[in-house]
């Protein structure tokens, strides 16, 4: 038996909780494993498949003999690749020396917050937040100084919010947009209020997590923060990757531009770490940054129509209601009104938590409470799935909600 001393853990991930979203997947995949058919809206990742001409660069990369190890920060052609993205799209006057690459965007985030942040730091994490920002942040040794965004503020960090949080020890600002579990976009003048309060407090760095870039709806404009106050540039480090642009989910690329000390730093860490991401991966990301763009806007239309119907499906269901996301691939809906109720199986609802637990259990669809996001009482929609399935999954919501008795 091994004995409690060498089960001891670094104090950081012993306190760490697993994600989730990664949670919610393993309950679904253990009633599948059963036999049960369940519908799961909980996976934040296109249903679609990656376009045909980055599998034929990987499949070519390949048979190319292109299957050695990278330059750790990445290949210098992806490098150019991801450096005339940001410049095409974003308006940032970068070169490929002011990029790195890594093995997808989790690790960008990763390795930029291990890189800088010291015991006694602290991250200001808006919220509703992506499940990995506050435990990236402990892992580092951080402490995330979460601010509260809800729906009356249309779930965005205010000037006045970001101003009251930053500390003496405030050493980032995680802005995410469009943003994952709400689908907030931020607008140029917003971006631009939040500028003036970084502009006044110097030490402050900014990650902006970029990955739904090109997932805004109804016509708007997609902005970061480094392009509409080019005077954070230097200390910005602006992320993104292929995985939801260009359904790469399991390629596993992110790339960021940033100063070239936070660079150099990441990179260090990077090469006694997991050294340069896939050279296969790679290789295809630059096809999908160089090739057709044509899937973008195909597959951002039908995301369009579908957050149109999950909209209008949820709205229309008992207890729950939700406001229109501007962007990404979730819906961000209230369950307030479904708690205290019981279930036919009778289970009470307490928090949004029991919500989603007796949705799998009863109604056979997967979703992730709100309050793992850091905002409860919600409930967590990611359509990323056809459009029948989608509404199959709604009637089966809707069936067990109108079952609920008070």
């Amino acid at each position: 038996m091994t004995s409690p001393e060498l089960q001891r853990l670094n104090i950081n991930v012993a306190s760490a909780q697993p994600s989730a979203t990664y949670r919610m997947m393993d309950r679904v995949a253990a009633k599948r494993a059963q036999g049960v058919k369940v519908i799961s809206l909980s996976a934040g990742e296109p249903d679609f498949d990656t376009p045909k001409h980055i599998c034929d660069a990987a499949i070519d990369a390949i048979r190319g003999g292109q299957t050695r190890y990278t330059q750790v920060a990445g290949l210098r052609d992806l490098r150019e690749a991801v450096a005339d993205k940001f410049r095409r799209e974003n308006g940032l006057e970068v070169s490929w020396k002011d990029t790195i690459v890594c093995s997808g965007g989790k690790q960008v985030i990763f390795n930029a917050l291990a890189a800088t942040l010291n015991s006694g730091d602290e991250v200001i994490v808006p919220a509703p937040y992506w499940v990995s920002y506050p435990e990236m942040v402990q892992l580092c040794g951080g402490t995330s100084v979460i601010v509260p965004c809800d729906a009356d503020v249309g779930f965005k960090l205010t000037p006045a919010a970001l101003a009251k949080a930053i500390g003496p020890r405030t050493r980032w600002l995680i802005l995410n947009s469009p943003s994952n579990p709400t689908g907030a976009v931020y607008s140029r003048s917003e971006l631009a209020a939040l500028a003036e309060v970084l502009l006044a407090n110097p030490h402050v760095l900014v990650l902006a997590d970029d990955i739904y870039e090109h997932l805004t709806f109804d016509g708007a404009e997609f902005f970061t923060l480094a392009q509409v106050e080019p005077r954070l540039k230097e200390r910005t480090l602006t992320m993104n990757g292929v995985s939801k642009a260009y359904a790469m989910t399991g390629w596993r690329i992110g790339f960021a531009t940033g100063p070239q000390w936070l660079l150099e730093a990441m990179e260090k860490l990077q090469g006694q770490q997991t050294s340069g991401a896939s050279s296969i991966s790679q290789h295809a990301a630059i096809a999908a940054l160089r090739g057709p763009q044509d899937f973008i806007t195909e597959s951002k239309a039908v995301f369009e129509e579908r957050r149109d119907m999950m909209v209008k499906l949820i709205n229309e269901t008992p207890g729950l209601s939700c406001t229109v996301p501007g962007g990404a691939f979730y819906a961000f809906a209230s369950c307030a009104g479904l708690l205290g109720k019981t279930t036919p199986a009778g289970t009470l609802l307490r928090t949004d938590e029991d919500v989603a637990l007796a949705i799998l259990d009863e109604a056979n669809v997967g979703l992730v409470h709100g309050s793992a996001f850091g905002l409860g009482p919600y409930i967590r929609i990611a359509y990323a799935m056809d459009k029948e399935s989608l509404a199959e999954a709604c009637n089966a919501i809707r069936k067990f909600c109108l079952s609920l008795r008070d």
